[in-house]
């Protein structure tokens, strides 16, 4: 099945992904979702109790707020990345930072999970740009009404030419005619063509003589 043949989804939740695809494809999606990702363990892991058998392990630490405020930081940065795309060079390079701090804040950036996460996603964040339509539809989209053009401007004076060369032969070939019927007729009368003034008027006086 060709494009052009390709039935359009026409369920509602074929338009919702669609139209999701499309506003995807509009921003950073993917480093916002990295970045949110991230702050998630960051402010949750300090705050937790993890138990190994009757051993019970405090993971919070003397900076739980700063671990807190380090991931809720990160969840509002890629929450920009998706509603404001104009600013993920800032949100990006500010995940970076707080990723990086979190290293020392938050258990070793939540035991690596939430520092990973949080440079991955405010790389892709700083490293993305839109789109731009690819040239080679613009030129397959242009190119056959510029080949028509060429074609019609180089038709007409083509042809106007042509038809000119045309009505020049003939008119030489016309003339050629009358003077070669003329010839002709030179030499019906006189018997022979003349070659000079003199030889004319000696054959003129010749044929009135006889």
């Amino acid at each position: 099945m060709s494009a052009e043949t390709r039935q359009r989804p026409t369920s509602g939740f074929g338009q919702k992904r669609s139209s999701f695809r499309a506003w995807r494809g509009q921003r950073p999606f993917w480093g916002g979702l990295l970045t949110l990702l991230a702050g998630i363990p960051i402010m949750y892991i300090p705050y937790q109790n993890f138990t190994l058998g009757s051993l019970t392990i405090r993971m919070s630490t003397t900076a739980g707020a700063g671990s807190l405020i380090i991931g809720v930081l990160l969840v509002v940065l890629g929450l920009t990345m998706w509603f404001q795309p104009q600013s993920r060079v800032f949100a990006g390079i500010a995940a970076i930072l707080l990723s990086l701090v979190s290293l020392v804040v938050s258990n070793v950036g939540a035991f690596m999970i939430g520092f990973l996460l949080g440079l991955l996603g405010g790389a892709l964040g700083v490293a993305w740009a839109p789109g731009k339509p690819p040239a080679g539809r613009e030129s397959a989209a242009e190119g056959p009404q510029g080949a028509g053009t060429t074609e019609t401007g180089l038709t007409g004076p083509a042809a106007s030419s042509e038809s000119g060369s045309a009505g020049g032969e003939g008119k030489e070939t016309g003339s050629g005619a009358r003077l070669t019927g003329t010839a002709q007729d030179d030499l019906s009368v006189f018997g022979t063509a003349p070659s000079s003034g003199a030889d004319a008027n000696h054959g003129n006086g010749r044929h009135r003589a006889g």
